[in-house]
């Protein structure tokens, strides 16, 4: 496999740090960084990354859950920092639901808190900073499990997957939300050039700095494509995986249920 292929269901994004092979283990401390970085600009980030689709195609990700109205409803939003997915949840739940976020970035975290509380729905969301390959939570906690373009920043996403499908009450969803590969002809062009030579300018023009914004973009290369990554979910017990495109595969929601 080349530095630029992506991988496969058999793994490889733990040792893949964008196009750069680094040691196992060596990984997790590179991403926080990335994030440290970018945590106060990371919605202008996506904004930039996604030309600004991606609020609808998280709006969409929410009507896809559907979460119950009801005090009861439990949720865990992983890699979810700033909040964007959480706050979704409890608004649609009229604001009965209550929702953890956890991140395993503190100042991630910080920006979220900061925000649930402007919102004044702080009494719906816990933080937890804590990692997803080892979620501090009894089995069977959850109703639901989202991550919104974070499960390719993960190192052994098998395990992340594993969690995920412990921490889940019977019945409970599964739903990632990730960057994926373009199914489209020409466009996968357009977007190529505006991600390898557009991003990472407007980062640094954003942020000062360009190389976070170029990890970024590489990891997106990297990670398996929508049937490889659909497989991943089945090995990790799922049933029921399907997955749906966004803009022609620039983005696809993936879909499972723990029965």
């Amino acid at each position: 496999m080349s530095d630029r292929e992506r991988t496969s269901a058999d793994g490889g994004m733990e040792t893949s740090y964008g196009f750069r092979q680094v040691a196992e283990g060596e990984k997790q401390a590179l991403v926080n960084d990335v994030f440290h970085k970018v945590a106060k600009r990371y919605d202008i980030m996506n904004d930039i990354m996604s030309a600004g689709l991606h609020r609808a195609w998280k709006d969409a990700m929410i009507a896809a859950l559907n979460p119950r109205k009801e005090a009861s409803y439990r949720t865990l939003d992983v890699a979810g920092g700033t909040g964007d997915i959480a706050f979704r949840i409890v608004e649609a739940s009229d604001r009965l639901a209550h929702a953890t976020v956890l991140d395993i970035n503190g100042s991630m975290l910080a920006v979220g808190a900061d925000r649930a509380a402007k919102k004044g729905i702080a009494a719906n969301l816990d933080f937890v900073e804590a990692n997803a390959e080892e979620l501090p939570f009894e089995n069977n906690s959850f109703d639901a499990y989202t991550i919104a373009f974070g499960i390719r920043n993960v190192p052994r996403i098998d395990v992340a997957l594993s969690e995920a499908y412990r921490v889940l009450k019977r019945g409970g969803r599964l739903l990632v939300l990730e960057f994926s590969e373009v199914e489209v002809p020409l466009l996968d062009r357009v977007y190529d050039a505006w991600s390898f030579k557009a991003i990472p300018q407007f980062g640094k023009m954003v942020t000062g700095e360009a190389e976070p914004y170029q990890y970024l973009v590489e990891s997106i290369r990297k990670f398996p494509n929508q049937a490889d990554f659909a497989e991943m979910i089945r090995a990790a017990g799922f049933s029921r995986v399907s997955f749906t495109n966004y803009t022609g595969g620039i983005a696809a929601l993936h879909s499972g249920w723990k029965l």
